[in-house]
């Protein structure tokens, strides 16, 4: 049997890769240059006919793959390469975790902050987005006073497959975002940190939290060490595993320095089409130094789910109530129509927000709060169309927008 060649690869690879391999379908996509592959491995795949073999090597960005096509002892390169059908992973910067870069943000299922859901719902919207390929979930134990957590555990310690599960410390004196003249024996001393990462484990019913964040930060406590050690020391006791920070509100300078000092895996950070300000030093910072970012908040809290009008209303007690109080919803709504006029009919805005998100390469994963099936199948589906095309990415680089509205 000859080689596969230049002059024949094309025939070749529709033969090779149009049949089923245990179980896995592969399909043409557009042209023979550009495949689509579904499959469990999420880092390399080897799938074999007649003697003839493709041999998926380390991912090269956005889940497309290098290949090479082999035949009777022979091996050559295809210039070609592969896509995974569904769910897309990335590496957690230093951690080695290769989380989806789609995960699940758990404020909305906490009960207190977030209304109008029920327990069930959020159940099967958690199970759901595992289904799909979610293997990343963020809660706090400040969702839901601990509630968030508990439906999380009870989910993932039923789940086969690895999950990682991402949580935080609430600061003592509740107070968000952090006042810098605020000391952090008020907000993180030693002894507080390590019974609310003990409080959470219990929530979760798990033995080990994979991510462990602050849930506010300021750089004024940088060269304190009670925060450090607090958390090296559950890291080296094995109740965490990896250490992060959840940067302030539309102030991703807060957490810069924090970054610098060696400490830090993981910086959750909000980034949508409306705050793009992590693009300017944050990012850079996190590819030079190998830290992973989760991108917060990527439809605004509901603002770029483009179903929002004047007359929108909350449930009394709802986050989303103050978030939006006065002329907001009017100022959100001027916004997102200029926002909808620019990228055209027919184009879905949360979808385009989350794949905002995913078009920067130093973004591992993007959180968004899924409190229904609907909503997990929706947000779950982006994952493999990969990053939004560079004239999409000009438009939206219009559209920044400078305000805070959790003031």
């Amino acid at each position: 049997m000859a080689p596969f060649g230049a002059t024949t690869r094309d025939e070749n690879l529709r033969s090779l890769l149009g049949a089923s391999f245990s179980g896995e379908r592969w399909s043409p996509k557009r042209a023979s240059a550009h495949w689509l592959a579904k499959a469990e491995s999420r880092s390399r795949l080897r799938l074999e006919r007649d003697h003839r073999s493709v041999t998926v090597a380390a991912p090269i960005g956005f889940g497309r793959f290098a290949f090479w096509v082999t035949g009777d002892k022979k091996r050559s390169p295809v210039p070609l390469s592969v896509k995974l059908v569904g769910m897309q992973y990335r590496k957690l910067g230093r951690t080695g975790f290769e989380v989806s870069d789609i995960g699940y943000g758990a404020w909305g299922i906490g009960g207190k902050q977030w209304l109008g859901g029920a327990d069930d719902e959020s159940l099967a919207a958690l199970r759901r987005a595992i289904e799909l390929g979610v293997n990343l979930i963020d809660t706090a134990l400040a969702y839901g006073d601990g509630h968030s957590e508990e439906l999380v555990g009870e989910v993932v310690r039923r789940t086969p497959t690895k999950i990682y599960v991402a949580t935080k410390v609430p600061p003592k004196n509740r107070v968000w975002p952090a006042n810098p003249a605020t000391p952090i024996e008020d907000v993180f001393p030693y002894e507080y940190i390590v019974a609310s990462a003990e409080e959470s484990l219990r929530n979760l019913k798990l033995d080990t939290i994979d991510l462990l964040q602050l849930h506010v930060w300021n750089d004024a406590w940088v060269k304190r060490e009670e925060w450090r050690r607090a958390l090296e020391d559950l890291k080296r006791a094995g109740k965490i595993r990896a250490i992060g920070i959840s940067a302030t509100e539309h102030d991703p300078g807060s957490a810069l320095a924090v970054m610098r000092t060696g400490v830090i895996d993981a910086v959750q950070v909000i980034y949508n089409i409306f705050d793009q300000t992590p693009e300017t030093a944050m990012f850079p910072l996190a590819q030079e130094l190998n830290i992973g970012i989760l991108a917060r908040v990527p439809l605004d809290e509901g603002a770029l789910s483009g179903t929002m009008t004047s007359d929108t209303t909350f449930p009394p007690g709802d986050f989303r109530e103050f978030y939006f109080k006065g002329d907001r919803k009017c100022q959100v709504v001027e916004h997102v129509t200029a926002l909808k006029k620019d990228l055209g009919e027919n184009v879905s805005l949360p979808e385009t927000a989350l794949r905002f998100c995913l078009s920067h390469p130093a973004v591992t994963s993007v959180i968004p709060g899924m409190r229904t099936v609907r909503h997990v199948e929706s947000n779950a589906a982006q994952s493999n169309l990969g990053p939004l095309d560079p004239a999409t990415l000009a438009v939206l680089k219009q559209h920044a927008w400078d305000r805070n509205f959790y003031s």
